[in-house]
């Protein structure tokens, strides 16, 4: 079985189908991400994570040696691409050390089109501001967010107050309680 990597600035490229002049190739391409806990280095305390959408982008905030974590206000996001100006402004305000960045995958564990834009964002986020960013598996953090949100008596209208930032707070809560129980072992 042998690798292939594309990589296209122009467009994005779909694992059914690459034509090359008249010469056409049907391949899938699996893009691999180790979504293993990595050994933090002591410097990094303060983690931002994201929940990434084309139409918004969920922010939560956590310390990792209290284990708290809070929402932070949803960043409006055109076709995926954020507002940048507001995005630095709160990282400026609550200076992170890293970004966790919520990578959706399917229910089979393949990646789709919204998990290499999602890589895309965390890149940027990389190259902007040079801090490191770690994957989430995001699968089903959305549900859960709304679950949250009934609990606290949200009305279900998604469209007027998205869940996005909860959806982010989750991520980073179920993350820092599993590297919490790393770092104890």
């Amino acid at each position: 079985m042998g690798w292939i990597c594309i990589y296209s600035p122009q467009k994005s490229v779909t694992p059914d189908t690459l034509r090359f002049g008249y010469l056409q190739l049907n391949i899938n391409i699996s893009v691999i991400i180790d979504f293993s806990l990595p050994k933090l280095d002591d410097k990094i305390s303060q983690i931002m994570a994201f929940d990434f959408g084309t139409k918004n982008i969920g922010v939560a905030i956590g310390q990792r040696v209290t284990g708290t974590s809070s929402p932070l206000p949803t960043i409006r996001a055109h076709d995926g691409a954020p507002n940048w100006q507001t995005l630095e402004q709160l990282i400026q305000e609550w200076q992170p050390d890293a970004f966790l960045v919520g990578i959706p995958l399917n229910m089979d564990g393949t990646m789709g089109e919204m998990g290499i834009r999602a890589r895309k964002f965390a890149n940027r986020l990389h190259g902007r501001f040079g801090k490191p960013w770690y994957p989430a598996d995001e699968r089903l953090s959305t549900r859960s967010a709304k679950e949250k949100a009934d609990e606290i008596g949200h009305r279900r209208n998604y469209q007027e107050r998205p869940v996005d930032s909860l959806a982010a707070l989750v991520l980073l809560e179920e993350w820092l309680a599993q590297l919490a129980a790393q770092e104890s072992s």
